[in-house]
């Protein structure tokens, strides 16, 4: 699973990708900063089981933080998006390219609009950030449309005279995009267009048919950014994306809390409300007010960075669980004794066998049965996981 960071050059981005992956990409106030597209890893926070059984887990793959697991998933930030990226403005096409995979979207939008359409700084509340929003998606849509219609004829015609399905056929084309048949079928029924005579859909089905694949294919939560600077009837209009899921952020706080906890200056959980200044006497006067700025104009006001809560809105508008394989049920442990390794996001409805496959290729080809560590019960191939499930998986060697 991925998410994708997008938005137009210099809204935070590449600050927002830094303070929820600890990573170290460019930061820089000017347009197209991030050129190549930068990986990272980001994660939720999940009630450890170790809590359950009152065991001390060793994580491998996550951390374990007071009985609170950080889940990994995998994050990208992309080169920022300019009106006409569709037709290859700005560096449009590879900002697209750069999206295929990504499950899910989180949309940095410069809710101080102080950055015109093209990422340019602006007087402070002069850009309607909303405009962002419809912008995106419109280039998002036209770059989907483009792709579906370079080869729709052939489709169209192929469908109709081999007797194929038409959302088999495209999902076929739109496979290295993570848009799946399921999408399609579900696009064509909501839309109530003629699936049996596909070379009679006009362009305008198409681009509907398009938009609404892009919707469900790739949601999108918005990250109302800069909300510390933002003036309030900027503010206000987050009210009006009611179709979205719109998170007040403040990117940059959030990346000097992480920094100022590395230096065991200060604790800090991210997606936390609030920190304890550890050494008071360390800090300068100006780092002193930087804290109190973003303890009384991000904490107290929006209840955290709203970084974390991005993330987190993010994992639960995809569905996804988290479960926890294991070697030993009995233990709990892998094959080099760590308790409780790894845990795993996977999408809700997935299988006993689905897991074995996510662990390993081979765990998969040969698997046998699995069992639910919290009952010691045998369980199938397909059995549907739950989150929080510690499972171990038992395979044909």
């Amino acid at each position: 699973m991925q998410l994708g960071i997008v938005g137009k050059p210099n809204v935070g981005k590449s600050t927002f990708f830094n303070a929820a992956t600890e990573a170290h990409a460019e930061i820089a106030n000017y347009p197209f900063t991030t050129i190549d597209a930068n990986r990272g890893v980001m994660y939720i926070r999940k009630s450890c089981p170790c809590q359950d059984f009152e065991v001390t887990c060793n994580p491998k793959n996550s951390e374990c933080r007071n009985g609170t697991r950080f889940v990994p998933i995998e994050a990208i930030d992309v080169a920022g998006l300019v009106p006409d990226a569709h037709k290859g403005k700005g560096l449009g096409n590879k900002f697209l390219d750069d999206l295929r995979q990504a499950h899910a979207l989180i949309h940095i939008v410069d809710a101080s609009g102080s950055t015109d359409e093209e990422g340019n700084p602006c007087e402070l509340g002069s850009y309607d950030p909303l405009k962002d929003v419809d912008f995106l998606e419109k280039e998002i849509v036209y770059w989907l449309f483009g792709i579906i219609k370079k080869s729709w004829e052939k489709i169209a015609r192929q469908c109709e005279l081999e007797d194929k399905k038409v959302e088999r056929m495209l999902s076929e084309k739109l496979t290295g995009l993570g848009i799946k048949e399921e999408h399609i079928n579900a696009a064509i029924k909501k839309l109530e267009i003629d699936h049996s005579k596909p070379s009679s859909w006009t362009d305008d089905e198409l681009l509907r048919l398009t938009d609404y694949v892009r919707t469900i294919s790739k949601p999108m939560i918005i990250a109302f950014n800069k909300c510390d600077k933002a003036p309030e009837n900027l503010m206000l209009k987050k009210d009006e994306l009611k179709d979205y899921i719109v998170v007040p952020t403040s990117a940059e706080s959030e990346l000097a809390l992480n920094n100022a906890k590395k230096k065991e200056i200060l604790e800090y959980t991210p997606g936390a409300k609030d920190f304890k200044i550890l050494k008071k006497e360390e800090l300068s006067e100006k780092q002193f007010h930087a804290l109190d700025y973003i303890k009384s104009h991000v904490l107290d006001k929006f209840g955290s960075t709203g970084v974390q809560r991005c993330i987190e809105e993010a994992v639960k508008m995809l569905d996804l669980i988290v479960v926890y394989p294991v070697e030993d049920d009995n233990h709990l442990t892998d094959k080099e004794g760590r308790i409780l390794p790894d845990a795993h996001l996977i999408p809700r409805g997935s299988t006993a066998k689905d897991l074995a496959y996510k662990v390993h290729t081979d765990l998969g080809e040969h698997f046998i049965r699995a069992i639910d560590a919290r009952t010691h019960r045998v369980i199938g191939s397909d059995h549907e996981l739950k989150d929080g499930d510690v499972i171990s998986i038992i395979a044909d060697a």
